[in-house]
């Protein structure tokens, strides 16, 4: 471990945490367009295998038989050259020196979750039945995890924010992160037909036809759904006991647990989160939502893009959507308005389709500070970032309050800061002081049922454990 480098935190929850890796082949391959990457000449937007990691809850105790996942996975090389290519210096001596850096930023840290071990309620013959206070039981008494489906953002990718998704899985849900190889990251291996290729970030000019940079976003999107729908089917495969088939697709040689996965998967309880571009890509899988394709009940959004494209806002499922401070504080145009008032019209739009929804700023937070970096190098990140929370209950403060959004899904009842009244309509600009103080510490609250349902007629709480809506009363 080098100096400069701080391992991972273990995770808070009351389950250990098990993680898989998955890489399944789409058949046939599915392409958005005839768009060609010059350096390969190849289609620059086809998708041809789904990436993604798995957290879940897993037997306390357990492990693995293989080595924990490094944060940066091998090849550290791809991944820096990757990075070269963002900064626009791709070459041999560039290479080398953003591998030496990687190495000595991040180095040998892992993720501190166990590799393919047996999930929470099941015993090594599968026949010993466990229980959750998270999750609700099915008809052969095996509890089911309700699931989130995560996007990670701009130059990022799957491992970027694996202490928010262990944090959830330690909580009682299944969370996967996909790897988006659209382009928007830096370095992904693609494992396919028996080789491995390495897929970069792509600019416009490296296209055929060149694309204007908002039909470069629109492609990308575009390419980061599908990749959204193919792992939905393979959850869903998964769930409907293929798990042994599955298990012999992945390149990845990890998955032998999943044979006893049938009916554990809450399919009714499966709501999208992303951060950033991700956030981009999760409001624009809720349209339509939920559906075959996006089943999606409800959507969890952070500090949706300012530079992807436009924001969707035809939803009608609940939305909870958070600011970090320097999200919400600086002033940028978007789409000749202010981004901020924006997000607040999204989200009450959403709130007037009779569907719950909130806004809220996280105070003291950056952009990354839902990410694994600041926990990695917390001091070089406060630095460069002007973060002025504890990295660690930066993170925790995401994991509660997404927590608390998954449980309102479930039951319909709000909790903690999803229960606050606005106290602040825009930014900074208080109105109602929160009474608890371990809320008010950390949240600004923009839009809220809580307020909103002031009005007579607007709100109540259906009895739907699936979307948990409202309805007019």
């Amino acid at each position: 471990m080098p100096l400069l480098s701080t391992n991972l935190p273990p995770y808070t929850g009351k389950h250990d945490v098990g993680t898989i890796d998955l890489e399944i082949p789409v058949n046939p391959p599915r392409r958005v367009d005839e768009t060609i990457n010059k350096e390969t000449g190849e289609p620059a937007f086809q998708v041809d295998t789904v990436l993604f990691s798995v957290f879940y809850p897993s037997v306390n105790g357990s492990q693995g038989s293989k080595e924990k996942h490094l944060w940066v996975p091998k090849p550290i090389a791809l991944h820096a050259e990757g990075y070269a290519r963002f900064a626009h210096v791709n070459n041999w001596l560039t290479n080398n020196v953003f591998a030496l850096g990687l190495w000595t930023l991040v180095g040998g840290n892992t993720v501190p979750a166990e590799v393919d071990v047996r999930m929470h309620g099941t015993s090594r013959s599968s026949h010993t039945y466990g229980d959750s206070a998270e999750s609700h039981q099915d008809d052969y008494g095996l509890p089911e995890f309700p699931v989130i489906v995560f996007s990670h953002g701009m130059a990022s990718a799957r491992t970027s924010y694996t202490q928010y998704c262990g944090e959830l899985a330690s909580r009682g849900n299944l969370v996967i992160a996909i790897e988006h190889r659209d382009g928007s990251g830096p370095g992904s291996l693609l494992m396919h037909n028996g080789t491995a290729k390495g897929v970069f970030h792509i600019s416009e000019d490296q296209l055929d036809p060149k694309p204007d940079t908002p039909k470069l976003k629109e492609l990308q999107l575009a390419m980061r759904q599908i990749e959204v729908e193919e792992a939905v089917k393979v959850l869903r495969r998964i769930n409907d006991g293929e798990g042994s088939e599955i298990f012999k697709s992945n390149p990845r040689e990890e998955g032998k647990v999943l044979s006893d996965w049938k009916h554990r998967l809450n399919m009714d309880r499966i709501a999208i989160a992303g951060h950033s571009y991700g956030a981009t890509l999760a409001l624009q899988a809720l349209k339509g939502a939920p559906s075959e394709a996006l089943p999606f009940v409800g959507g969890i959004i952070l500090d949706p893009g300012k530079s992807s494209g436009p924001l969707n806002h035809d939803i009608n499922v609940p939305i909870m959507v958070i600011h970090s401070q320097s999200w919400s504080s600086k002033h940028s145009i978007f789409g000749g308005r202010p981004h901020f008032d924006v997000v607040k019209e999204l989200v009450e739009g959403v709130m007037k389709r009779k569907k719950f929804a909130w806004f809220l700023t996280s105070k003291g937070t950056t952009h990354p500070s839902v990410t694994d970096a600041p926990l990695i190098e917390p001091m070089l990140l406060s630095w460069t970032t002007g973060s002025t929370i504890d990295a660690h209950e930066g993170v925790n403060q995401y994991v509660k309050v997404s927590e608390t959004f998954m449980k309102y899904l479930s039951d319909g009842h709000r909790r903690e800061v999803l229960k606050e009244e606005v106290s602040h309509p825009t930014y900074n600009d208080e109105t109602r002081k929160i009474e608890n103080p371990d809320i008010a510490k950390f949240w600004q609250v923009h839009v809220s049922p809580s307020t909103f349902c002031a009005f007579p007629g607007l709100c109540g709480i259906e009895k739907d454990r699936r979307t948990a809506v409202p309805y007019t009363a």
